[in-house]
């Protein structure tokens, strides 16, 4: 098929690159020059794994071509995606701006019939206004042709998105005609031979999908966070409390990690989103809001807990942190717990040199440099730190040389926000420990004064 992909983002980069991978000839189309610039180069604007030998695979065999000439890129198109950006508005609403000035762009250009497919996540009767907008471009215009609307949220995980697109668990698509519903189906046969993995519904429907996926993903990490601060009142280690849960087939282990909260693109926001829909057609969100509440309130949860050691007295310390990505795999910082923490440290009077094996410069961008610095590896951030902070469960960090740290580090202590570390063999190498919901074991040792060589 000839396809319009519009927006060269995440989602628009990895569904153009991946449709053109089957065969499929795409124009993606972006606004942004500097991005062009580097995508025509050769270059991606975003670190995703195999999505970079991806997108060279097929422009050098023509089949995915970069530009902003949005006309051209429409005139034979048989569906063209819309996966622009949502952000939130300051009430918490997803600002919907992109999608529907994308869509009047498609109107007054498309010469032919042709399907609009809505990739971006929108709150619950985006679609409908989308078709209000195409058809009134098109009765302005006088167009012959007709544009249907669909709906195709995606469900792709930053990391594994080349993967989790090219074998979906699911693929959701919202239609009200049966032969777009047969058009999308075509053109998803490549990821769905071994069985149906394709599941049609009405548009409103599709729409609301996304956001419900989203919003059970983020409870289940803030009710895991919620019992780990209650394990550690009660001396109880959360990791046990996991395992022990999760062997029950009807919870599993999948987003049943405690940590410092969730973070990136999507779930904060589109829980926001979520809570605000509901404010809006007068329904009730009290999960809802709690699992943000509970969001929120972890993300203080470390930097309490370098207060509480450094008994109030961080300024002047000197922070290292490894990982500062939301996730591992991705260089997104965008609402990264590590950037949050990193922050307040630094009004606290901190210094904080950080590491993270690819999304240091994008951390840099976003803290400027006043007391903030970029370590070349781990364990140079760590040379002339008081304490060590793992914010991201980047393998390298998995098996670090602990009693090395215990020499490097002035005040022995290692904080483990991703509980990726056995608390009694970090202990018995000479460091104080603490995770998230773990045992407290031994007492913890106080910190060294601040102007304390290094041992």
């Amino acid at each position: 098929m000839n396809l319009a992909v519009i927006g060269a983002g995440y989602v628009g980069l990895v569904t153009g690159a991946c449709l053109a991978d089957v065969g499929n000839r795409v124009h993606c189309v972006d606004r942004d020059a500097a991005r062009l610039h580097l995508l025509r180069g050769g270059h991606l604007p975003i670190y995703e794994p195999g999505l970079d030998t991806l997108v060279a695979r097929n422009a050098a065999a023509g089949r995915l071509v970069f530009t902003d000439d949005l006309p051209a890129a429409v005139a034979d198109a048989d569906a063209v995606f819309i996966a622009v950006g949502t952000p939130s508005r300051e009430d918490g609403a997803a600002d919907i701006g992109q999608v529907l000035q994308a869509a009047g762009d498609v109107a007054r250009s498309a010469t032919r019939d042709l399907l609009v497919v809505v990739k971006s996540t929108v709150p619950v009767g985006t679609c409908d206004r989308v078709r209000e907008v195409v058809e009134a471009e098109l009765a302005r215009r006088g167009a012959p042709c007709e544009l249907r609307v669909a709906s195709n949220p995606e469900f792709l995980k930053e990391g594994h998105a080349v993967e989790d697109f090219q074998r979906p668990d699911r693929i959701v698509i919202g239609t009200s005609d049966d032969d777009d519903g047969a058009l999308l189906r075509a053109l998803y046969a490549p990821y769905n031979r071994n069985h149906d993995r394709l599941i049609c519904m009405d548009i409103r429907s599709a729409e609301f999908t996304k956001y419900a996926s989203n919003a059970m993903l983020a409870a289940r990490i803030s009710l895991m966070n919620e019992l780990a601060c209650l394990a550690e009142k009660v001396d109880a280690d959360i990791e046990s409390v996991r395992r022990g849960t999760g062997a029950d087939p009807r919870i599993g282990y999948d987003f049943l990690y405690a940590g410092a909260g969730y973070g990136g693109s999507c779930l904060p926001k589109d829980v926001r989103a979520l809570i605000r829909l509901a404010d809006e057609y007068g329904a009730a969100a009290d999960i809802l809001g709690s699992v943000q509440a509970v969001n929120l309130r972890q993300r203080t949860l470390l930097y309490e807990k370098l207060e509480r050691f450094f008994r109030g007295r961080l300024a002047g310390r000197t922070i290292a942190v490894w990982g500062l990505a939301f996730k591992p795999a991705t260089d997104d910082i965008r609402e990264a717990p590590a950037i949050d923490l990193i922050g307040r440290l630094l009004r606290a009077g901190a210094s904080v040199r950080g590491y993270d094996p690819v999304a240091g410069a994008n951390a840099l961008r976003a803290l400027g440099q006043d007391g903030f610095s970029i370590a070349d590896d781990a364990r140079a951030a760590c040379c002339g730190a008081d304490a060590l902070v793992v914010m991201t469960e980047w393998r390298e960090f998995k098996s670090p040389d602990f009693r090395g740290l215990a020499q490097t580090l002035r005040a022995r202590a290692v904080f483990d926000a991703r509980n990726l570390y056995d608390p009694a063999y970090v202990r018995s190498c000479g460091l104080h420990y603490e995770g998230v919901g773990r045992a407290a074991g031994r007492p913890a040792r106080r910190a060294a004064p601040a102007a304390a060589a290094v041992r």
